[in-house]
């Protein structure tokens, strides 16, 4: 039995919503496909991949009231002529399983079991699990790339090429949207990442994935060539906690081109979806600029 799909009510363009759309590699759920007000079925859109798709367009169906306003800040820059034209396909988080589905899986991997015991109690600790801590995000992006994106370019007749295909997310939305783009170089030819939750959990002591990140990072930062990949972070509340850690990464991206990669600071910024409403189009126009 299909389960009720909260219906969001887009400003501007339309929503084409998918129920429980399922999948071999993680448990199924919503996806909802924003198409702006011009859209033509005629392959000449590009295509935007964000998570926690619950939380792009309308705050009347968020569970805190809060909205990203995709619909409003894309449609505008559109409009404006900023940005070649696109359509956003939400991806609905897991729920009691986003934090498995969106942890990156092999930086994981390489923490020994005493450093993974210590992850696992933090995240108890903070009410995100309740049993040992097993990441899966290696078959969500599975998920992502065999099975919903051939969906979307089925479906919808727009461009499906790597140059044309963007990833993004906040938290530990733009957590899993660099490993994305780390992990599929060939799929995505960009990825915003947006208050990106280096930590995993919740505190920094006695906390070894983020060191774990920047190894994985190091090495895989070589197979990619002209992708572009855009971070930035505030530094209220949650935010906090990720000035340094994004520094530790500014540090390993000074290998890769500079003018493939941005990571802005905005002062007095939080964690939140007011702040993420706000800056969005930072990388609509890094990542689908029309003066790129």
């Amino acid at each position: 039995m299909e389960s009720f799909i909260p219906e969001q009510k887009p400003k501007f363009g339309k929503i084409d919503a998918y129920a429980d759309f399922k999948s071999n590699y993680v448990t199924s759920r919503h996806i909802e496909v924003w198409l702006p007000e011009h859209f033509r079925n005629d392959g000449s859109f590009e295509v935007f991949y964000i998570h926690d798709g619950q939380m792009l367009f309308d705050p009347k169906t968020t569970w805190n009231g809060s909205a990203w306003f995709v619909d409003q800040v894309s449609q505008k820059w559109m409009n404006d002529g900023k940005v070649r034209d696109f359509i956003v396909v939400g991806i609905w988080n897991g729920g009691v399983t986003r934090h498995i589905d969106y942890f990156p899986q092999k930086p994981y991997n390489l923490l020994n079991r005493d450093q993974k015991n210590k992850i696992t109690k933090m995240l108890i600790e903070a009410g995100k699990i309740n049993s040992d801590f097993n990441p899966i995000s290696d078959d969500y992006l599975k998920f992502l790339t065999q099975e919903l994106k051939p969906f979307i370019d089925k479906k919808y007749n727009i461009k499906t090429d790597r140059a044309s295909t963007y990833v993004g997310g906040a938290s530990m939305g733009g957590l899993i949207s660099w490993y994305a783009q780390m992990e599929y170089p060939d799929v995505f030819g960009g990825a915003a990442c947006m208050s990106t939750h280096w930590p995993g959990t919740f505190q920094l002591e006695d906390n070894y994935f983020p060191y774990a990140s920047r190894l994985y990072l190091k090495h895989k930062i070589q197979d990619l060539t002209n992708q572009k990949i855009y971070f930035d972070y505030g530094n209220d509340n949650l935010d906090r906690l990720y000035p340094p850690l994004q520094s530790e990464i500014n540090i390993i991206m000074t290998e890769y081109p500079p003018s493939l990669w941005r990571a802005l600071l905005f002062d007095g910024h939080d964690h939140s979806e007011g702040s993420w409403h706000s800056r969005f189009h930072y990388p609509l126009e890094f990542l689908i600029g029309k003066n790129n």
